[in-house]
């Protein structure tokens, strides 16, 4: 089986406890050698700060290349391009583009009066700022807002149009889902590369609130699986055979690269990409 590239995704820290956790999974994961980490907005655009602070440390300090999340919520075109700026004046190459999740008060997205109205206006105007890499979002499972999926892969050749370089793609449970996603999107026009998005599910409680919440269709055998296994007390065991499962069924079916939403939990995403053969390669040379 063909070893894959990886990427991990993080979310920034809100408390110093969490600080060590997210320094404690980036320790555990780098040695993996990803080709990119990157760091979350929360729902809303809430972290922002946060987000600004967790990618400059970690642009400094680890030694990897950091993508730092970008949205349009609640902020202006100007302040985003500013925000932009700070992030290439710090070293920092790859931005992950998205439109982002509404505020906890609005039930649906509304656009900043002098923000940008959409992904592809934030992705085409970081194009005229610096030569980023720009990573945009994709949804092998229709979005929430959208009529249909060939709307979303309609946004999404926008978005590549636009600017854009590769997407990652929202999680799913089932390889199939993805597949049927990339060949659509190979018909509709789009070459330009689609990675998908893996959750390892630390916990399914959460990870079906989740899921719910995205759109991602919950396969009824998933769920019966993790009944029981939640019952027996190998809850862990199941997730990890699950997902190592889909991963290879990804790269048997000519998959690349993997993106992990880690959760800033390190040990299954370390687990699954073991038993995948990504071994690590070296350590850390300076942490925070």
């Amino acid at each position: 089986m063909t070893i894959p590239s990886v990427s991990f995704e993080f979310f920034p820290p809100r408390t110093i406890e969490a600080s060590f956790r997210l320094w404690d999974t980036v320790q555990s994961l780098t040695p993996l050698n990803p080709r990119f980490i990157s760091v979350t907005y929360g729902a809303g655009g809430v972290t922002r700060d946060l987000t600004r602070d967790a990618v400059s440390t970690l642009q400094k300090f680890s030694g990897q290349k950091v993508a730092a999340h970008l949205t349009c919520v609640d902020v202006t075109r100007d302040e985003t391009l500013e925000i932009a700026k700070n992030f290439a004046n710090a070293g920092v190459t790859d931005i992950v583009a998205l439109r982002g999740d509404p505020p906890q008060r609005c039930s649906r997205f509304k656009a900043h009066p002098e923000g940008f109205q959409d992904t592809c206006e934030l992705v085409s105007a970081l194009t005229s700022i610096t030569d980023f890499t720009i990573r945009v979002g994709a949804y092998p499972d229709t979005h929430p807002e959208a009529d249909n999926q060939q709307a979303d892969i309609d946004w999404l050749k926008r978005k590549f149009d636009a600017g854009a370089t590769e997407a990652l793609t929202q999680f799913f449970f089932e390889s199939e889902t993805f597949f049927r996603f990339r060949d659509a999107c190979v018909k509709s026009g789009i070459d330009q590369p689609i990675v998908p998005g893996i959750l390892p599910i630390e916990n399914w409680a959460g990870a079906f609130k989740f899921a719910r919440r995205c759109g991602t269709v919950i396969p009824n055998w998933l769920a019966c699986a993790f009944e029981k296994a939640v019952r027996d007390q190998h809850e862990d065991l199941l997730a990890t055979a699950i997902c190592t499962e889909l991963c290879s069924e990804l790269i048997e079916g000519g998959v690349e690269s993997l993106h992990f939403y880690t959760l800033n939990r390190p040990e299954l995403t370390q687990d699954v990409c073991r038993a995948l053969g990504v071994q690590p390669k070296r350590h850390l040379q300076k942490v925070a």
